[in-house]
């Protein structure tokens, strides 16, 4: 069951008070479920018990478009990416929702690492896993907007794209695209390297070659700033033995990692529907690689008119 508590955001003490409110409405049983408001919006998503914070935006013209479900960085700040995507929602038509992963109910295990994948070396079972909140996320706004068909994309920059890509390992199925922009590392598909880096740890079922397949085959796109090229520990660079095996800047990771799975793709005949896109000059800010024109490409394609704004048909 979800509750709504969202509210135009003339600042957050005015929010706190409206959420306040709803939520005591809600728990006498009188609020229901409505439409996103249009504008900045705020909602509690409840998990398996698990309260979620949703951070929202919709567009003050927005008429039947997709949705985009935004996925934080390392910082755990859905707010500022919310705020960071909204350009994106003016010049696609889009929904925006932002779920936050806080460190206290979500570490890097259940978040970047690996989606729950896996806690302290055992593989999870699969409703424990993180990246089922954006699937029931996804079933609750399309419920609240009544487009039980709305098209769904998920992007996610830094520890977020390490978060979509690995659930376009996992669990393939359901939307448009996946955008991992600026991934710190990523799965490689080794079973001699532990998991998250490689495949060493997770049961066959997850790690033969019926999950690669369906991985090439996911509509993947890596999203890259040519500028991610510094190791800065200020944004979270990994310095680890086995993410400077992957390459020793964030770009060139992404890069070795899209050449390997293409690789495997064509000697074993399978699909691949990955693709990347770089934004020139862009070093590891999501307010930037969000703003860039680019990132309508990552999402809808080359050429693809995303309905509002002039820089698809370059």
């Amino acid at each position: 069951m979800m509750h709504l508590e969202s509210a135009m955001l003339d600042g957050r003490s005015a929010w706190r008070k409206f959420a306040g409110a709803v939520s005591l409405l809600a728990a006498v049983g009188f609020a229901a479920a409505a439409p996103l408001p249009k504008g900045p919006g705020h909602f509690t998503f409840d998990h398996q018990g698990i309260p979620i914070e949703v951070f929202t935006y919709k567009p003050p013209t927005y008429d039947d478009g997709p949705l985009i479900v935004v996925i934080h960085g390392s910082s755990r700040d859905a707010e500022p990416y919310r705020n960071n995507a909204i350009s994106v929602a003016e010049r696609a038509n889009a929904i925006i929702v932002a779920p936050l992963f806080d460190r206290e109910r979500f570490p890097d295990e259940s978040y970047k690492r690996g989606g729950g994948v896996m806690r302290d070396g055992k593989v999870q079972p699969q409703d424990k896993w993180s990246f089922v909140i954006l699937q029931r996320l996804v079933a609750a706004v399309r419920e609240m907007e009544g487009a039980p068909k709305m098209p769904y994309y998920y992007l996610g920059h830094s520890g977020g794209g390490q978060f979509v890509a690995k659930m376009a390992m996992f669990m393939p199925d359901g939307p448009v695209r996946f955008v991992a922009a600026n991934s710190g590392s990523n799965v490689f598909p080794d079973k001699e390297i532990p998991f998250p880096y490689g495949l060493g740890g997770l049961t066959p079922e997850l790690s033969n070659d019926d999950i690669l397949k369906r991985y090439c085959a996911a509509p993947l796109t890596l999203y890259l700033g040519t500028g991610d090229v510094y190791q800065n520990a200020s944004d979270g660079f990994d310095f680890s033995e086995l993410a400077m095996k992957q390459g020793p800047v964030r770009l060139a990771r992404n890069h070795n990692f899209f050449n390997l799975m293409q690789t495997l793709a064509a000697q074993k005949g399978w699909a691949f529907n990955w693709r990347i896109v770089e934004t020139p000059d862009i070093g590891h800010s999501g307010s930037k690689m969000f703003h860039a024109p680019e990132v309508i490409e990552a999402l809808f394609g080359p050429g693809k008119d995303c309905g509002n704004c002039s820089c698809c048909t370059r």
